[in-house]
């Protein structure tokens, strides 16, 4: 992987993880007000789950392979 490949993965993975606590925030915001949509709740964490799965993606191709 080069340099310029890794940054861009660097890149990446903080605006994963910035939308990834702007969805948690939303989410908790919308299960605290009265009234709150389910459907809406569900479909935020469904998209809060994506977002995880593509965030460990990343990780784990910026984390060495460590042959043991």
């Amino acid at each position: 992987m080069t340099k310029d490949e890794e940054r861009e993965l660097r890149a990446e993975l903080a605006r994963l993880l910035q939308a990834h606590r702007d969805l948690d925030a939303a989410i908790a915001a919308l299960q605290d007000s009265p009234g709150s949509d389910l459907l809406q709740v569900q479909r935020l964490k469904k998209r809060k789950l994506l977002l995880r799965d593509r965030i460990t993606f990343i990780e784990d191709q910026l984390t060495p392979d460590i042959i043991a």
